[in-house]
């Protein structure tokens, strides 16, 4: 296998979520045929403040869109007036690379259950609190990754995957990037249709 399908996300990124869909489908797809490495993005850095109201709004309304462009999607806009929204995702994203540390299979577990206690459940992936208690949920050692999650190796590997996504030329998220022997192509999403992204791939390789 030459070529490297990237997958660079945030899994507090509504647009991610509601690509998952087709982009497990497009995996399936994938498997057996050519390496998949998933990076995480870094959306937003480590923030104690609270969200500005603009900024709660806008995310309201791409929420919105979200779920009339990509049929199925749904949000629990519960989490606006249950938690207090802050504009920080670094600390899923250290949690991602923390539950990695402990297996490859939980980077798609851990990012997977952030997502669902995000958008489905109204709970705050922003606190550590909430990421150990998810950590737990699917049968990570919670000691290992708090310390993890915490440490300073943890922070400078997300700043090397952040920087790493960059060198890919990506700016937004989810991306998708393929790698073969002879140059980087970056795949046009297509949020409700795998064919095409398959077809994309297929026309990169061989062209």
């Amino acid at each position: 296998m030459n070529s490297t399908l990237f997958y660079i996300h945030d899994p507090m990124c509504s647009w991610c979520w509601g690509f998952d869909k087709v982009r497990h489908q497009l995996f399936e797809s994938l498997a057996g045929q050519m390496n998949i490495r998933r990076l995480v993005g870094g959306l937003a850095v480590d923030s104690t403040e609270v969200m500005a109201k603009p900024m709660q709004t806008f995310l309201q309304e791409t929420w919105k869109k979200i779920e009339h462009t990509i049929p199925g999607t749904e949000f629990n806009y519960a989490f606006w007036t249950d938690c207090e929204p802050r504009r920080s995702t670094y600390p899923s994203n250290r949690a991602i690379i923390s539950a990695r540390n402990q297996g490859q299979y939980f980077d798609e577990l851990m990012t997977t259950r952030i997502q669902q206690a995000y958008y489905e459940e109204a709970r705050n992936p922003s606190n550590n609190s909430t990421l150990i208690e998810l950590a737990n949920d699917i049968g990570l050692n919670t000691h290992t990754f708090t310390d993890d999650l915490n440490s300073d190796k943890t922070q400078q590997l997300l700043l090397e995957e952040i920087k790493y996504s960059r060198a890919l030329g990506v700016n937004s998220f989810p991306s998708l990037v393929l790698e073969t022997e002879a140059k980087l192509t970056h795949i046009a999403l297509n949020y409700n249709n795998v064919e095409d992204l398959l077809d994309q791939i297929v026309k990169s390789q061989t062209g």
